[in-house]
């Protein structure tokens, strides 16, 4: 605080500037004694500077300011400047050229520290591309380049652009080769044309050029220079594995094999899983269970363990498949799942095992574990029937080794596949025995275990025990959109569309890829007449299931409903594009283009529709008509007597048969037809009067005994409908006079009329289904 000066209002601020520091006086340097200490020594001596103004130190020369020239300066704080001499000692003065300062400005000169005022450097001297090495190195670059292209065009799945990279790879790396011969330079890069070599074999390969990829193999393999080329057979041998050379791959395997240290454990167990595979696809089981058994008992993997069991069942060896079932359960995975588990004392571990529990590894882990499942449960239904007496036995003893092992929740899926066993061979009792033993398991068995319940009692009809069932898996995990599908349909048997719309929209709140939800919803929205509803739940489930033929007939039968026939055809074309050979289909388009008015293109679809099903009475009652309307009866009768033939008590065919002949002339025929029809319906009144009308045209002498039979048939009739008009006035009467009786008569007949259509309610129910 000693240094601050406080400004009062005396005080004058301008005070102070003439002052200066007797120091910086020019005049009196003669009379300072330092000074002339300094001119005396070697400083003093040294050559004139070129400069205008000699001397390097400012204080040697008074500044000029706009306020007068040769006015010393001092700061205002009154510290002397630099170079001063104070309390008598002598200090050099100090060079300034380093700052930017120069001896030899002149006066109006600007300050330029860092030469700006200079313009830009001049341009960089180019290279020369002439010489040979910026030759090489350009070539380098270029073939570098082309194999990154080349890899990065077969990351993408385009091949046949790797393949060309690879081949352009190839060309400019063999100039290069000729461009170091001809400058001198013996150097060559191996690991470039190592790695040309091989990128171009591998790009032959993923395109299915094996030859090229083979002779491209052995141009690296048969190369001295390359270093451990030999494990490149492994490919080579992968090769003929493809092209089902057996032996030859084997071979290869083996010389891999022998070209591969020890210390590359991983490696030779991996040609060694290989060389077992390749013994499997010769039926050669023995050396495949050699290989396998070397290997389970070095480094026992999942997938061994499972091609051993194989090997085993092939052999039929139960004992074995024993054992090797209890070496693929005790396989350990080496997955610690509490990692992920979060802790509540740590919250820096807790943020850890959030960001890990999601990430690739973990999602890798999970795979093995699901793969490791699957495999156990493959090979367990496998040799559950094998190695006991009984299927069921062999499913206990699996159960019971899993039970004993790290995958004990896979128990009760091998218990529900039992009972899905059980359905294959069609014992249903049993199946529905075993299913329900995990009525008291936990809530996750238990819905799965009550779901196939469900939907075995519904598909025979016991919708009450379907119901019962699907509201037990419901009520055991209300997240299961098989159990909330099985509820729904239990409702929609019974009429109750909206509920079940319910139930479908909330399985698929569950699960929106749940296909059977979303079909069975649209079924819903078309029963309830919502058919904008039901089109956009189809069309949805068309983006899903692209080739699904019943959604697609579905569509075409919304849009028929919705009086678009074009768009319905469309749909029908492409249910044909799917299933060809669908004579309902083919009839459905027939009916639309019928419709349309255009005969030629329905006659077409008819004709393919009974021509794959030659039993449809509807299309051959199409096919019939159009035939007589085109004035071709003798093509007509065909189909006729194939309708005969299936509905033979129907006497309209055979009379459109014998009408046929009548219109074709061939009166003969017709006439015998109708013979023959009045002989198997003696009473029927149309084929009489053809008969009289035959007989009279044609002279015969029996239209007199056919017109008896006429009068006779007909007066039958005409006493038939009489005697049906007096019932039925007689039954009005009498309802009549049963309205004047006593109540507790109407009471009666109340009672038993509600019993009767409760017995006859579901047959009603079921002829509305059919």
């Amino acid at each position: 605080m000693e240094h601050v000066h406080l400004a009062v209002e005396e005080d004058d601020l301008y005070s102070g500037y003439n002052d200066y520091n007797p120091t910086f006086d020019s005049e009196e340097l003669e009379n300072d004694v330092g000074f002339q200490q300094a001119v005396r020594t070697s400083h003093g001596r040294r050559p004139p500077m070129t400069a205008k103004f000699p001397g390097t130190a400012i204080g040697a020369r008074p500044l000029a300011s706009s306020f007068g020239s040769r006015i010393p300066m001092v700061s205002s704080m009154g510290r002397p400047m630099t170079g001063a001499v104070q309390d008598g000692a002598a200090r050099p003065m100090t060079a300034v050229r380093a700052a930017g300062y120069t001896s030899s400005l002149t006066r109006g000169s600007n300050f330029d520290p860092l030469g700006q005022s200079r313009g830009p450097a001049p341009p960089l001297e180019a290279k020369n591309e002439d010489t040979p090495d910026e030759k090489i190195k350009i070539l380098e670059k270029k073939v570098n380049d082309l194999l990154e292209e080349s890899c990065m065009a077969h990351s993408i799945g385009a091949l046949q652009l790797a393949l060309e990279k690879a081949k352009e790879a190839g060309r400019k790396e063999r100039t290069l080769v000729r461009q170091r011969e001809q400058s001198g330079n013996a150097d060559i890069n191996v690991d470039l044309t190592y790695s040309v070599l091989l990128n171009l074999a591998n790009q032959y390969a993923n395109n299915e050029m094996y030859p090229e990829a083979l002779n491209s193999y052995q141009v690296i393999v048969k190369n001295k220079m390359f270093s451990n080329a030999g494990r490149l057979k492994v490919n080579m041998a992968n090769i003929y594995f493809k092209q089902k050379n057996y032996p030859k791959a084997i071979k290869f395997y083996r010389m891999a094999l022998d070209q591969i240290s020890n210390s590359h454990k991983e490696m030779r167990i991996k040609i060694m899983q290989n060389i077992g595979v390749v013994f499997i696809r010769m039926g050669q089981y023995s050396d495949a269970i050699t290989s396998f058994e070397h290997i389970m008992s070095e480094s026992p993997n999942i997938k061994t363990g499972f091609n051993l069991i194989l090997c085993y069942y092939a052999i039929g060896d139960r004992e074995r498949m024993k054992k090797a079932f209890q070496k693929l359960i005790s396989v350990p995975l080496s997955i610690d799942e509490d990692k992920y588990l979060p802790s509540n004392d740590d919250p820096g571990s807790n943020l850890v095992v959030e960001a890990i529990k999601n990430d690739k590894l973990h999602q890798m882990e999970r795979d093995l574990k699901v793969l490791a499942e699957k495999y156990i449960m493959t090979a367990a239904k496998l040799i559950a029937p094998a190695i006991e007496t009984s299927f069921a036995t062999g499913f206990d003893w699996c159960v019971d080794m899993v039970k004993s092992s790290q995958y004990v929740e896979l128990a009760n899926d091998l218990e529900i596949n039992k009972a899905i066993t059980y359905l294959r061979q069609k014992d249903f009792n049993q199946a529905v025995e075993t299913l329900k033993t995990f009525e008291k398991k936990d809530s996750r068995v238990k819905s799965a275990a009550a779901t196939n319940l469900s939907f075995l009692y519904f598909l025979e009809k016991d919708y009450d025990q379907a119901d019962r069932y699907a509201d037990l898996a419901m009520n055991a995990d209300r997240y299961n959109p098989a159990a909330l599908i099985n509820k729904g349909n239990t409702v929609f048997v019974k009429q109750d569309y909206e509920k079940a719309a319910e139930f479908y929209k909330e399985a698929l709140r569950n699960d929106s890829s749940c296909t059977e939800a979303l079909y069975n919803l649209g079924l819903t929205h078309k029963r309830l007449n919502r058919l904008e509803e039901a089109l956009d739940c189809f069309l949805k489930l068309h983006a899903i299931l692209r080739n699904s033929a019943q959604v697609m007939y579905q569509l075409a039968n919304l849009y028929e409903l919705l009086e678009d026939p074009q768009q319905a055809i469309e749909w029908l074309m492409q249910v044909i594009s799917v299933t060809p050979t669908d004579p309902h289909v083919l009839a459905k388009l027939g009916e639309l283009h019928d419709s349309e008015g255009d005969k030629s293109q329905a006659f077409q679809y008819y004709y393919e529709s009974f021509r794959y099903f030659p039993s449809n009475i509807d299309v051959i009652e199409w096919l019939g008509a159009y035939y007589i309307e085109t004035q071709f009866c003798e093509k007509a009768i065909q189909y006729f007597e194939r309708a005969t033939l299936i509905q033979p008590t129907q006497v309209k065919w055979q009379l459109m048969v014998a009408s046929c002949y009548r219109r074709s002339g061939n009166y003969q025929k017709a006439l015998e037809t109708y013979k023959d029809i009045h002989s198997k319906f003696p009473e029927n009144v149309e084929c009489l009067r053809f008969l009289v009308r035959l007989c009279t045209d044609m002279g015969l002498k029996e239209v007199q005994e056919y017109a008896t039979k006429l009068k006779k048939v007909e007066k039958m009739k005409e006493m038939r409908e009489q005697r049906v008009k007096s019932g039925r006035e007689g039954s009005a009467r009498g309802r009549r006079e049963g309205s004047a009786g006593s109540a507790g008569t109407s009471e009666a007949v109340k009672t038993v009329s509600q019993s009767e259509s409760k017995q006859l309610s579901p047959l009603l129910d079921s002829g509305r289904g059919m």
